[in-house]
């Protein structure tokens, strides 16, 4: 029977099953992604056949190790080892993807028997030698995607390497990368010398305590860790994974309301249908299991059309990118369980509340129910027939709120979180005199940023400057706490190093010290005098420091030089503070540079946060967000105002024989949608606000957690709330305006 109700209603439940899908699809697609992050170091780590592998300690990721390339010459002559590897990996920016991973390694090295070689020739082969420029193997998904082939060229950030052959290993992450020779991924991510790990074979098993025990005391800076171990270190797949979640979360969340309002609604519907089955002796029990049993159908259905959605998803964004290795192949039966999983809670959570108010109706109250027109109407002194229709459907009216208020105050929390980062960068850029900000060309983020100090040396020596500091950011494990140490780098005796407010201690002067955040120095205890390690180097502790920007606090400040051989980028800099003799001339200065310096892009310090790849990127990812919560949203403001057309279809045509005019009735639905949005908005500012607000409690980092509030953020929450009941409105409206007064009039 409870199928028979559902098809009764196609629209309702097509919508439904619709809103439902698209927050699987989410859940699905970008799961997938994640997972296929995750599989693929992996697969990469235990492909290796190594035994053990070397790296810096607590570094972020593997793609953040920084080891001394000559640590390989001790590592040989230990004579438990019987192969030895090195292996450096980043990311760069690859023709128009704009995260594409790299692989450096030896030509001789044993790991590169895993890459099958299916067109062209190996690393190590006569015509790599003898290519014209840098060869470079990519990966047949790579290859496939930027449409490459042997003998072509290929831009990877600045530089132009030559496809010499294209390899396999059965892995969507490696397949979607490149492998380079070592000395030319080093040059390529500005890591001279230095490489992200050693995979080490032994001679015997048994040797292994033997041989940890001898790296412990002659490399006690650096982390030895077994295969699985060091996989599980991993956690740029695990931010990632969390980043899926929120996202899925949040389109779940707005699908599950939208699906409790349309259970609602099919229960008012069916008050005197409810009461017929009670007078026949149908007790509360089987009622309510009726009502679940729809919920879960459709939630079932929803998660079906989700796996499906985001199958065709998935495809089309692995035939388009090569983004952390997307492919279908990364859909498991883990992602589909969990799927699963959270369509069966949100049919259960969502179909409760209205199949216990159905089990709780009375047969002969629910036998006189006249679909709530017979009710008193109360006028309201504003608003007219409107306010007094969303008023006489209090809980239908406060569902769609709620979805409208999920979906606009999701947008404006995390536009407000990005305009308060922007803000903080703009001031970090601003606040230590200078004028101009310089950073690496042609970079997919900033962190990948690498200048040479001989180009800042040219920089500084035009007439127009005045001064220059350098400055280096990088990310550290904390490993007790499971959070990051932010370690800034900043030269002692350089102008922009001065903004730092010393309240105990004494500024850095030297290498080997650090000056700590006031909040940093607070969470793990320490003061002017001690010490700390740091992923294997140890400072002194001689000053703590405020700042007005919050998240400076949550770290550290340490000489230009220590950061310099702490992430293995000796001599480069991460971006230039410059101050100009002449302020009012700071544009012509930034124009000069970026015609002089085509390596590097300068911009004002009021503008360079805006220019920044980072947070391009990140409004790039907030614009997908909204258009899928708007889309959501708007399936269930379409969903509530198809569902009050239906119901008041005799209301319309009463109307419409009275003399109303198809004009008339399209103006008053979509008053009421554009109400029902207009209400949503202001729900949705206050849930923004009470979002920030859970979020400014959190441990460590919340005391520091702050928001923008502009007007753009409120008027373009306001602006989207009415997007929402316009075009949930829209046809609706239409479809009142197409019922003829007698059918109308004759509509049971």
């Amino acid at each position: 029977m409870f199928l028979k109700n559902l098809f009764r209603r196609k629209i309702r439940t097509a919508l439904t099953v619709l809103g439902i899908s698209i927050g699987v699809a989410a859940i699905i697609g970008l799961g997938a992604m994640a997972k296929g992050l995750e599989a693929g170091y992996g697969s990469m780590l235990s492909g290796s056949k190594a035994d053990l592998i070397l790296s810096q300690p607590d570094s972020f990721d593997m793609s953040y190790s920084v080891v001394d390339e000559s640590i390989g010459v001790q590592l040989a002559a230990m004579p438990e080892i019987h192969a030895l590897s090195s292996m450096l990996e980043g990311f760069v920016q690859a023709e128009n993807e704009p995260y594409f991973f790299v692989f450096g390694y030896q030509e001789d090295s044993f790991i590169l028997d895993r890459f099958q070689i299916v067109d062209g020739s190996p690393l190590s082969s006569r015509e790599a030698r003898g290519a014209h420029g840098r060869p470079i193997l990519l990966g047949s998904a790579a290859a496939e995607v930027l449409d490459k082939g042997v003998g072509d060229s290929m831009r990877l950030t600045g530089s132009v390497y030559r496809v010499i052959g294209i390899y396999q290993t059965g892995d969507a992450f490696e397949d979607s990368g490149a492998i380079l020779r070592m000395q030319d991924a080093q040059e390529l991510l500005g890591k001279p010398r230095q490489v992200s790990v050693f995979y080490i074979q032994l001679k015997d098993p048994a040797l292994r305590e033997r041989f940890i025990k001898r790296v412990e005391r002659q490399m006690p800076e650096l982390e030895l860790s077994g295969v699985q171990e060091f996989q599980d270190k991993q956690v740029m797949s695990d931010m990632f994974g969390g980043y899926v979640w929120v996202i899925g979360g949040l389109a779940i969340l707005i699908g599950g309301v939208g699906m409790m309002n349309a259970q609602l609604m099919s229960v008012f519907e069916r008050t005197r249908e409810i009461g017929v089955l009670r007078s026949v002796g149908w007790s509360r029990s089987r009622v309510l299991w009726m009502i679940l049993a729809e919920s879960l159908s459709v939630c079932l259905a929803g998660g079906l059309a989700g796996i499906g959605l985001g199958y065709l998803l998935l495809d089309a964004i692995s035939k388009s990118t090569v983004l952390f290795g997307a492919s279908t192949a990364s859909i498991g039966a883990g992602s589909l369980q969990q799927a699963l999983i959270v369509v069966i809670v949100m049919g259960l959570v969502a179909g409760l509340y209205p199949a216990w108010r159905a089990s709780r109706l009375q047969p002969v109250e629910a036998l006189r129910y006249e679909g709530g027109t017979a009710s008193k109407a109360r006028r309201f002194p504003v608003g007219g027939m409107a306010v007094q229709s969303l008023q006489q459907r209090t809980t239908r009216s406060l569902l769609t709120i709620t979805v409208i208020g999920i979906t606009v105050g999701a947008i404006a929390a995390l536009e407000g979180m990005l305009l308060s980062m922007k803000a903080d960068m703009t001031d970090m850029f601003s606040s230590g005199g200078s004028q101009i900000m310089i950073r690496q060309a042609d970079v997919s983020d900033t962190s990948l940023s690498a200048i040479d100090e001989r180009i800042g040396d040219k920089i500084a020596s035009l007439s127009e400057v005045e001064s220059m500091s350098g400055v280096m950011i990088a990310a550290v494990m904390l490993p007790d706490s499971g959070g990051f140490f932010i370690m800034l780098g900043y030269g002692p005796n350089e102008p922009a190093i001065r903004r730092f407010r010393i309240v105990d201690g004494e500024p850095l002067k030297s290498n080997h010290q650090i000056i700590l955040g006031k909040s940093m120095a607070d969470a793990m205890k320490k003061s002017v005098g001690d010490t700390i390690d740091l992923s294997g180097a140890r400072f002194r502790v001689v000053g703590i420091y405020e700042s007005n920007i919050s998240w400076e606090e949550l770290g550290g400040v340490v000489s230009l030089r220590d950061v310099q051989l702490f992430i293995g980028r000796p001599r480069k800099v991460t971006m230039f503070a410059v101050s100009v003799r002449n302020p009012s001339k700071a544009k012509e200065v930034v124009d000069k540079i970026n015609t002089t310096f085509p390596e590097v892009h300068a911009s004002l310090s009021g503008e360079f946060a805006d220019q920044m790849p980072d947070f391009e990127a990140s409004e790039g990812m907030m614009s997908g967000i909204s258009i899928m919560a708007i889309f959501i949203g708007g399936v269930g403001v379409l969903n509530t105002m198809l569902m009050a057309v239906f119901e008041r279809t005799r209301e319309i045509g009463v109307l419409r024989s009275l003399g109303w005019g198809r004009t008339a009735i399209l103006g008053m639905i979509l008053r009421e949608s554009l109400l029902l949005g207009l209400l949503g908005g202001g729900a949705g500012i206050f849930i923004a606000f009470g979002l920030v607000q859970l979020a400014s409690i959190a441990p460590v980092v919340g005391e520091y957690f702050s928001v923008v509030w502009q007007w753009q953020v409120f008027a373009r929450a306001i602006g989207i709330a009415l997007l929402l009941g316009l075009l949930g409105g829209l046809y609706p409206a239409f479809r009142a305006t197409r019922l003829q007064p007698v059918e109308a009039l004759r509509y049971e």
